[in-house]
């Protein structure tokens, strides 16, 4: 794997940030079934613990069959992935899937609770905007209280097509919009990072120069006749975002299954069309920008900064580059990783949960929250019985409605009641989440508690119409493994 020194230090502020571990990857996985093992591409095995992990994919394999059954079922990349870093006590938060495009948040499980606001939209491009086959999805959420966005594009593909291109992006930025107040459209948020199958070429060079460049590694040789680079330097929009160098070889396009550049008669040139970018927003504004400031967004859009300056926000990029060794695509996969400085606007959740008593599929049980801070609660709200180590917000055991369930309150918290027909048989360690269903995020966690295996079911010999589905399911998936 190519290595890079990192992009830049921290600027240096006057105040005591917490420091946050990002990891971004973008691949092209032309229609093909994950690999075996990810770990190298997630970098499992450093020592440095990851916060957070956006992955963002393109081509994902939509035939109408498995495109039906991925609406039901997760994917095979998504359960891939969740099957990846579940045992590391990450939990995937959000995603979205427009055809071929699918964008995946995970966090560890730590910063779940401080994940809120979480929204998540798409756009078409691609045939007359009516076809999803193009275009770009995204996720927006506020992280202990800062608005970020990622953006998951697929654009307009061949050489002649880079004007398209930033007009694409410019349509996805314009329009896509979000019911927040702070943040109602991308750019509005304080960090975005726009990433995917970008499809920006390398023109005028030829083939036989691009590829001796490759060989030699003089990849700088190639940077000014980058379409993405050139177009940077005309297009306002554009200029608003970072990138690295690209210090790593071009990424498209390969002969499947192999480190071989396209050797079809077609020969296509190598480009770097899989690219990582990211956005802080402008600070201040002159007050004679009246109009439009240096990135192109309307000035009356750019929100009151005091915000920004009680709570800083900074940002380092510690790696930019390829992954050469997976090869089940024509791209390679590229990673972004990033350290962000920010100072936490709250530390505490919005929810207190515990369970109440012993646990078993014995007798009915009981929860307790407390609310710690006011929030938009409604009747569509839940909280969810999780084994240790569940891989989405979604995969509960069970769930009980929080305002239909409700027992009693009094003046440090509020009963649940939760039948014991829900609860598993055999038991496990377990906890509860609380599902706010207006900020689309789990708001509170509680420790984990053990759930006692039932006494009823052990001396009834465990018999099937005792043990729950889930119960079911997992004692199938043992046998089979």
């Amino acid at each position: 794997m190519a290595s890079m020194e990192p992009n830049g230090d921290l600027q240096r502020g006057d105040y005591e940030g917490d420091h946050l571990r990002l990891h971004i990857v973008t691949w092209n996985v032309a229609t093909a079934d994950p690999p075996d093992d990810m770990s190298s591409l997630l970098l499992l095995d450093s020592p440095e613990d990851v916060d957070l992990y956006v992955i963002g994919l393109q081509e994902v394999y939509s035939g109408p069959l498995r495109f039906m059954s991925d609406v039901v079922f997760d994917d095979p990349w998504s359960y891939a992935l969740m099957a990846a870093l579940a045992p590391r006590q990450y939990v995937k938060v959000s995603s979205i899937r427009m055809q071929g495009l699918l964008l995946l948040l995970f966090s560890k499980l730590e910063h779940v609770p401080f994940i809120r606001d979480i929204q998540a939209t798409y756009t078409r491009t691609g045939i007359f905007g009516y076809w999803g086959n193009k275009g770009g999805v995204s996720i927006r959420l506020s992280l202990y209280g800062h608005m970020l966005c990622f953006l998951n594009c697929h654009l307009a593909a061949h050489m002649k097509h880079a004007a398209e291109r930033v007009f694409e992006f410019e349509y996805i930025a314009d329009t896509q919009t979000f019911n927040c107040e702070k943040a109602e459209r991308i750019l509005d948020h304080r960090l975005v990072f726009w990433f995917g199958d970008l499809n920006f070429r390398i023109q005028d060079h030829g083939l036989h120069f691009v590829r001796t460049c490759i060989s030699n590694q003089n990849y700088s040789l190639l940077w000014s006749k980058d379409q993405l680079i050139m177009m940077k330097q005309k297009e306002k929009l554009l200029q608003g975002f970072e990138e690295g160098p690209l210090d790593f070889q071009p990424t498209y396009k390969f002969d499947v299954n192999t480190d071989t550049y396209d050797s079809s008669s077609k020969k296509r040139k190598p480009a770097w069309t899989d690219r990582i970018l990211w956005r802080l927003r402008p600070k201040a504004l002159h007050a004679d920008e009246q109009d439009k400031h240096g990135d192109g967004t309307d000035a009356k859009d750019v929100k009151p900064l005091d915000e920004a300056e009680e709570y800083p926000l900074e940002i380092r990029q510690d790696l930019y580059t390829s992954n050469m060794e997976y090869s089940v695509s024509d791209h390679k996969p590229v990673t972004g990783v990033f350290t962000l400085k920010l100072k936490k606007m709250y530390t505490t959740p919005l929810v207190h949960l515990q369970a109440e008593g012993e646990w078993s599929a014995d007798i009915d049980a009981m929860l307790l929250y407390s609310p710690l801070q006011p929030f938009p609660s409604s009747t569509w709200d839940w909280i969810g019985l999780y084994k240790v180590g569940f891989t989405s917000v979604f995969d509960y055991i069970t769930y009980t409605w929080v305002k239909d369930d409700e027992v009693s309150i009094d003046d440090d918290a509020i009963k649940v009641y939760v039948n014991k027909e829900e609860i598993p048989v055999t038991g496990g360690e377990c906890m509860l989440g609380y599902y706010c269903n207006t900020l689309q995020c789990i708001i509170g966690i509680s420790e984990p508690f053990q759930v006692h295996e039932s006494k009823v079911a052990i001396e009834e010999g465990f018999l099937h119409e005792k043990i729950s589905s889930l119960d079911q399911i997992v004692a199938t998936e043992n046998i089979r493994n």
